[in-house]
């Protein structure tokens, strides 16, 4: 596995920014630059009780703090990702993470391939299971189904994504020769990445469907080690681990002026590809100048396949 850099987009705002071109203008910059990855956050509503984001028993991470208030504006990832994907030539984009189980099934899977066809396969789907109770409430779903919710959700998915002909049985859904075109272009459909912990539902998860981890709380505080018990969980539920693409972040290293310090930022890479990390995202502070963004995304990207060997 390629090791890849990958910048986290802020697709939300506290409060409404006016427009949106700068969004726009970062990832053209970004393309340009020669960056491999953006991903993208999800909401689709909110209640008003954000504390539940700090709770780990509710999916949260200790400590956590929901970026927004309740009036935060958050784009729509997917619609977010299909009008960025005109604007670029070789970027890709994920979701970090698609709370899929807010959506209907077949919709999504509609909506997925239509993206993947025009973009010629730049999209990857990092799912989970969020941690918002209201955000279910509101679509008229039980919070405490959502796991058993996205093992379906992605269960349909890839079945409308392979089959030409499709069947599907189960105790929330039935239909039988169905015909669902175009299919995705990449090859055996969206790659799928599975965020959670270390636990039994969501290795599970991982080992019956996931292309990648998304690693989540102490798993991710402590990557080695959680990339150690990840694979040894999926292997206890049958599957090889080793094509398992894994993300890591990338805490930005400053100097003591407080500037980005990039080559000891990338000093932490090498350990990590060796334990097994793929996918390193940063979250890098750009200024609205578009050339200048530019400018330091290629000297990150620079840096980043100095640090693991790549050539381009």
């Amino acid at each position: 596995m390629i090791p890849r850099l990958s910048l986290t987009l802020i697709t939300f705002a506290a409060d409404d920014p006016g427009d949106w071109v700068h969004l726009v203008e970062r990832v053209q910059a970004a393309d340009q630059a020669g960056l491999d990855r953006v991903a993208l956050s999800d909401h689709v509503a909110f209640g008003e009780n954000l504390e539940a984001y700090g709770d780990p028993k509710a999916g949260g991470t200790a400590g956590g703090r929901q970026p927004t208030g309740p009036d935060g504006h958050w784009l729509d990832p997917l619609a977010t990702i299909a009008h960025l994907t005109a604007v670029t030539t070789n970027l890709r984009f994920s979701t970090n993470i698609l709370i899929a189980a807010l959506r209907r099934p077949a919709a999504l899977a509609k909506t997925l391939s239509t993206i993947d066809v025009l973009s010629g396969g730049r999209i990857d789907l990092g799912v989970g299971v969020g941690w918002q109770r209201e955000e279910y409430e509101a679509c008229g779903l039980d919070y405490d189904d959502r796991g058993a919710q996205l093992d379906h959700t992605l269960e349909v998915l890839q079945t409308l994504w392979r089959d030409e002909r499709a069947s599907y049985e189960s105790d929330r859904l039935s239909f039988d020769g169905i015909h669902q075109m175009p299919k995705p272009v990449q090859r055996g459909g969206i790659p799928i990445w599975v965020s959670g912990t270390v636990n039994k539902r969501s290795m599970r998860r991982l080992a019956r469907f996931g292309s990648g981890w998304i690693p989540w709380g102490p798993d991710a505080a402590d990557l080695p080690d959680g990339i150690a018990r990840m694979r040894a969980a999926v292997e206890a539920e049958g599957r090889d681990p080793s094509d398992i693409e894994v993300v890591a972040n990338l805490p930005m290293a400053t100097d003591a002026d407080g500037a980005v310090d990039l080559d000891a930022t990338m000093a932490n890479v090498p350990p990590l590809v060796e334990a097994g990390a793929s996918d390193f995202r940063a979250m890098l502070r750009l200024a609205n100048d578009a050339p200048d963004a530019q400018e330091r995304i290629a000297e990150m990207v620079g840096v980043f396949r100095d640090a693991v060997g790549r050539d381009q």
